[in-house]
């Protein structure tokens, strides 16, 4: 694809992108595919799916206490469960606002460490990593943030997210909407959003303004992006999904050279490019 040449402009020292298409296919590609770079936020997404897994297994219960008091599975995967950005302490009731929480994914490895009796970073690659055959991809640290992968890794994962094999599909579906409706918060990078809409593990677009996508993409996208300066976005209406990788952090450079790719990619995705 044309448009990912996009990103040999972006002022980062490296940088490679891929499009995946519904069916699995890689639409096109660019740059160093097999680079490992730290992916920030775009952990939480791995570790979201991790989660979801256990639930479907029986290990945990979506509805079940974790995190602080009156706080659930639920509500820590949707940044519900009042948690503070980066430390646990809570500073709202659960379900009262949308708090983007690093501390939260940790309280979710946490639990399901305890639940199931394996360290949250081997229960990830075992029930993800290895089955998708991301074998460049690995947890260090923390499931909120210390996640290090490929674009032929996460080519994978974008895949599995269009047409999943290891979720049930009714799973992801529902992952992928919003959950706790007409919660405000604050967007990380992009200021306050009203509403800020999350599913599980998953950042929602819908109507928020301004956002890292693109102007053209549906409000069925979903995703996320990392501080790292990484983004892995599936647009359900446009039958792809899109992953880019780098190793700046993210800034002002993002914030305008994200939706540009984005809306290319879209537009070449449609014939228009």
């Amino acid at each position: 694809m044309q448009s990912l040449g996009m990103i040999e402009n972006w002022p980062v020292p490296t940088a490679a992108a891929a499009v995946v298409r519904a069916d699995g296919s890689v639409a096109g590609s660019h740059g160093p595919l097999e680079h490992r770079f730290p992916l920030a936020s775009v952990t939480k997404p791995l570790a979201a799916y991790a989660v979801l897994l256990a639930v479907e297994e029986g290990a945990v219960e979506l509805d079940e206490p974790a995190g602080p008091e009156g706080s659930t599975v639920r509500h820590l995967l949707a940044h519900t469960s009042g948690l503070a950005f980066d430390e646990a302490r809570q500073v709202a009731a659960p379900g009262t606002r949308r708090i983007y929480s690093n501390a939260g994914f940790e309280a979710l490895g946490d639990h399901l460490a305890k639940a199931t009796d394996i360290p949250f970073p081997q229960y990830l690659h075992e029930a993800v990593l290895a089955p998708l055959g991301m074998t460049s991809t690995e947890l260090a640290g923390s499931p909120a943030k210390d996640g290090v992968s490929t674009v032929a890794d996460l080519v994978r994962f974008a895949a599995e997210l269009q047409a999943p094999r290891l979720l049930a599909p009714e799973t992801l579906a529902a992952a992928t909407r919003v959950v706790f409706p007409g919660l405000t918060g604050v967007l990380p990078g992009y200021g306050h959003q009203k509403p800020n809409d999350w599913g599980l593990g998953f950042e929602i677009r819908d109507g928020k303004a301004p956002h890292w996508t693109g102007a053209g993409s549906s409000p069925r996208t979903f995703g996320h992006f990392g501080q790292s300066g990484t983004f892995l976005w599936v647009d359900p209406a446009a039958g792809a999904a899109c992953v880019a990788l780098t190793d700046r952090d993210f800034g002002p450079w993002a914030v305008e050279a994200w939706p540009a790719l984005t809306d290319a990619v879209l537009a070449e995705l449609a014939g228009n490019g």
